[in-house]
Formats: structure tokens, C-alpha cells, sequence
């Protein structure tokens, strides 16, 4: 007989969940539950290369407190369902709202959008998980508050807790997200509420502004984990520098890539450069300008000598750096001349300001990012291929030239061989950098979903095998980076999972943890 639910939770018959959906209802009200084809499918739209009915929920519930969530966690932990939390499940190219593991109820938190406390003194904000950024950053204009946020490339449409919990990066001098989080609300899977470092003390007047409290450091286990539901986060914000200057620096090579990170490192390490400084291949940039389909048609990778086209007509380098100075008049005045003088030495770079720029689309998008402002035009990526497949693939190197030449020449040939396109940049933070490539794929092709799909697989799996690990993956690949960091770690995040959540309700298969 055919089941009244699209799926259901692995292990769970009809009768318990339908008594598990009777209680949620009795908690949530029947609007707040969500069980028919049509409520459930904006939680069910993926990106990646394998079938919605993979991560497809059997239901999706709406809280809207933390007494809600602690009575929705006790019904879980009774009939033993499966919930994945989200909060504004944007979470494009990683696996948006849909859950890891195919019949798991989807948690949304979106109507828990409070934004609780902007401390213009202290310069630090605390909020639930359904406030966007384009909420928070309202808020603070509305007061006059002379505050910057930091913000991911998807800005308006994500959420800070959202995007600080899979450590997400900004491009702000305050672009690694969770290293400026300050103290956490967190629903335990049985149902106790914890706040981390000084929120533990009552009527504490520092939690938002000392990260460590006393005893073992708590929050990071609450990130890209299962191990509890966090309902506010604390973190801090810039104070609006009373100068701004962003910059742009093209250099004409692939492998000037060597000459620009050596450039940068220690402009970083100094905080001559104080911000994420993105170096982006033309192909990251195209799509700002250009079509796919107006240089090249048909199946296979765009070639060298298309590129070298849609660089000339559109005034790109191959690689094109974005950073941005902040302070007063007489420091940005010190530190413009090292950058001019530190680029310019070998005569490659071209450096353009926002006068020398003069409107370029792409400019204008990264100037944008780069004070906080909200932007959504770095997702034209989707429109340069089409189809609608999108995979992040985000190894982490050394701020060293020649790891990034490699990486790169890695990527191209892997990309290459599959027929797809190298869309990378680098976003180098203090002595890191993050290589984020989006492989892009049409979705509507069974050929190209597999491209993707076995393209991926050996980004992650030849990379790892040459010491690179990726820092954040889509839900159907968690599974395999996990294995690629060993089976000590496996087993520490297990114990974890194990001590802290003995019924597994919690987002099962995130991260690899189960």
C-alpha cells in the first residue's frame, strides 16, 4: 500500500512516524508541519551530482523557539526521527536546504530570526539563525550604527549562524567568520541548553565579548557538526574605518599565480593587506561580462585560446586580485605605497583603482564584498554553463606560490579530462589559502551529472592523496572527505556523537558522523 508520506525515515515504519508527526504538530500547530509533495519541495532542490530523492525529507517542521525545540528533540529522541537543522538553507553549491541522508525531517528555523543585541560601543552583534544578512545589515543602518559586516559571496540570502557554523569566510578584515564568533546558544540533543564560554555564568555581561570562558573551549565542536542545535551566536562586527580603498591587480599569465601569492604573503602576514585577499582566474570573472556560449559550443572544456578571447574583450586578467585598504587617510597613504611598490617590481601587474576601473561590473561586485555590502552577483557562475549543477570544491594550501601553481594545474587537468571548466579563485587569509573551484555541470544531462559526479570524486580523492584536504564539502561527498582525514579523527567526532546524542536524531551523516 502506498505510504500518505514521499519517504520515510530509515528504520521507521508509518505507524511511529505517524505518531512522531501527531506530536510535532501538537508542539508546532498543523501549519508548521510540513509532509505533502508540494510543502516539502524547496527543501528537496540540490545542486549536485546525484538524484533529489537521495536527500529527498519525509517532512519539514517550523520552530519558532527554543522550548519549541527542546519538546521537538524530546519527541525525536521517543520514536527515534531523524531531524536536519537548518536556518536559512541557502547553502548553495553545498547542499542547500535538503537533508545528508534521504526520510530525515527537515528542522527549519528561519521564523527564529530575532536579532537580539548590536553593541555599537563593543562593536558586536548576537542573533538567532533565521536573521539574514540582509536583515542585520539593515537593522544597522536603520540605527545610524557605524558598524561593517562581514559576508559571504551569497550575502543578502544567508544567515551568520548559517554560514559561521560550516566556517564560512567574508572578505572584510574580519572575512574568518568563525574566528570572530562570540559565545553560542546551544539546544543539546537532550534538550538541555547550553551557552558556551560566559554565557554559562548567570547574568553574565561578557559573553559576547571573551571567546573562552573557563574549562575545555566548547564552540568549535558545534561547527560543521551534529552534536546540538545552535539557537543564538554571538560575534564581532568592524568599526566602519573612516577610509576605504579597493584595489585591483590583473596579471596576464597562469603562472604569474607564483609571483602573486610570493607578493601577498607577506603584505598579509604584516596586515599591510588587512582583508581576504581573492586572487580570481578569468574564468571566475567571466560571467560577470560574458556568455560561455558566445566562445565556445558543444562538449569539452572551454580552451586556452577562448579564454586569452573573453580576456581581451572584456579587459580580464588571468588572474585578477581583489583587496582593499582600511584606516585613516595617512595609514592607507603608508601602506598604498608598499602594496604599488611590492606589486610593482617585476613590471607584470596592472593596477587598477576604483578610478582606473571606472564601473567594471566585476570591480564593482568585489569592491561591494570587500565593505560588507550585500551582492549576489557572484552567483552569475550558475548562468555560465546552465543546467543548474553546482559542487564547491574547496582544498585549503599554503600562502606558497608553488602550491598554488600546483593546485591549479591539478584542477585544470582533473576538470579537463572531464570535460568541464576551471571556475577557481584563491582567497588568501593570513598564511593559508582557500582554493574554491565550483565545478559547474548541467544537471539535465545524465552524461555531464556524471562528469560532475566522478569528476569530483577525484578532485577529493587526488588531491588528499598529495596532503591537500578540503575544508567544507556538499552533503554526498561528507562521507568521503571524512575518510580522507583518518580513522583517529572519525573516531573522536563518533565518541562525541555518541556521548552527546546516544539516539542519533541529530543531522545523521553530517560530516561523516553518525
Amino acid at each position: 500500500m502506498a505510504s500518505k508520506y514521499i519517504t520515510l525515515p530509515k528504520g521507521i515504519s508509518e505507524e511511529v512516524f505517524d505518531a512522531a508527526v501527531k506530536d510535532f504538530r501538537r508542539v508546532l500547530g498543523e501549519a508548521s508541519v510540513l509532509t505533502n509533495a508540494e510543502q516539502i519541495a524547496p527543501y528537496t532542490k540540490i545542486m549536485m551530482s546525484v538524484p533529489e530523492s537521495n536527500h529527498t525529507p519525509s517532512a519539514a517542521i517550523i520552530a519558532q523557539s527554543v522550548e519549541q525545540i527542546q519538546e521537538i528533540l524530546a519527541i525525536c529522541n521517543k520514536y527515534k526521527v531523524p531531524i536536519w537543522p537548518i536556518s536559512t538553507g541557502k547553502n548553495l553549491g553545498y547542499g542547500s536546504a535538503a537533508p545528508a541522508e534521504r526520510g530525515q525531517v527537515v528542522l527549519d528555523l528561519k521564523r527564529m530570526n530575532r536579532i537580539l543585541e548590536v553593541d555599537p560601543d563593543l562593536c558586536f552583534a548576537l542573533v538567532e539563525p533565521g536573521v539574514t544578512y540582509k536583515q542585520l545589515y539593515d537593522y544597522i543602518h536603520e540605527h545610524n550604527y557605524p558598524l561593517w559586516l562581514s559576508v559571504p559571496a551569497s550575502s543578502a540570502i544567508a544567515g551568520p549562524i548559517g554560514n559561521t557554523l560550516d566556517r564560512g569566510v567574508g572578505y572584510t578584515p574580519y572575512g574568518e567568520h568563525f574566528l570572530f564568533a562570540c559565545g553560542m546558544e546551544v539546544v543539546l540533543p537532550n534538550g538541555e541548553v547550553l551557552r558556551t564560554g560566559m554565557g554559562s555564568i548567570p547574568k553574565s555581561s561578557t559573553w559576547q565579548v571573551f571567546k573562552w570562558g573557563y574549562g575545555p573551549y566548547l564552540d568549535g565542536i558545534f561547527t560543521q557538526s551534529n552534536y546540538g542545535i545552535v539557537t543564538k551566536l554571538g560575534f564581532w562586527l568592524m568599526p566602519a574605518p573612516p577610509v576605504y580603498k579597493p584595489f585591483a591587480i590583473q596579471y596576464e599569465r597562469e603562472d604569474d599565480i607564483v609571483e602573486i601569492v610570493e607578493t601577498i604573503r607577506p603584505l598579509r602576514i604584516g596586515n599591510v593587506i588587512p582583508n581576504a585577499v581573492v586572487i580570481a582566474h578569468a574564468l571566475y570573472d567571466a560571467p560577470v561580462k560574458a556568455k560561455r556560449s558566445d566562445y565556445v559550443t558543444g562538449p569539452g572544456a572551454i580552451t586556452d585560446e577562448a579564454v586569452q578571447r573573453i580576456m581581451k574583450d572584456h579587459k580580464l586578467g588571468a588572474w585578477n586580485v581583489y583587496a582593499a585598504l582600511y584606516g585613516t587617510l595617512e595609514q592607507i597613504e603608508v601602506n598604498w605605497k608598499i602594496v604599488t611598490e611590492s606589486f610593482g617590481k617585476s613590471g607584470k601587474a596592472k593596477i587598477l583603482t576604483e578610478k582606473e576601473a571606472n564601473g567594471d561590473p566585476a570591480f564593482e561586485y568585489r569592491a561591494a564584498l570587500m565593505r560588507g555590502d550585500m551582492n549576489l552577483t557572484e552567483f552569475r557562475l550558475y548562468n555560465w554553463r546552465g543546467g543548474g549543477g553546482s559542487m564547491w570544491f574547496a582544498p585549503v594550501s599554503q600562502a606558497r606560490g608553488s602550491e598554488s601553481l600546483k593546485q591549479m594545474a591539478m584542477a585544470k587537468r582533473i576538470l579537463g579530462k572531464y570535460g568541464l571548466d576551471y571556475s577557481g579563485e584563491f582567497i588568501v587569509g593570513m598564511r593559508d589559502m582557500h582554493h574554491v573551484i565550483d565545478v559547474l555541470y548541467d544537471r539535465t544531462d545524465p552524461d555531464q551529472m556524471k562528469a560532475g559526479h566522478d569528476c569530483f570524486n577525484e578532485l577529493l580523492r587526488t588531491f588528499a592523496a598529495e596532503g591537500y584536504a578540503v575544508y567544507r564539502v556538499n552533503t554526498a561527498f561528507m562521507d568521503t572527505v571524512a575518510h580522507t582525514y583518518g580513522p583517529v579523527q572519525r573516531q573522536v567526532h563518533q565518541t562525541l556523537k555518541k556521548a552527546l546524542d546516544p539516539n542519533g536524531i541529530i543531522a545523521p551523516g553530517k560530516s561523516g558522523i553518525r
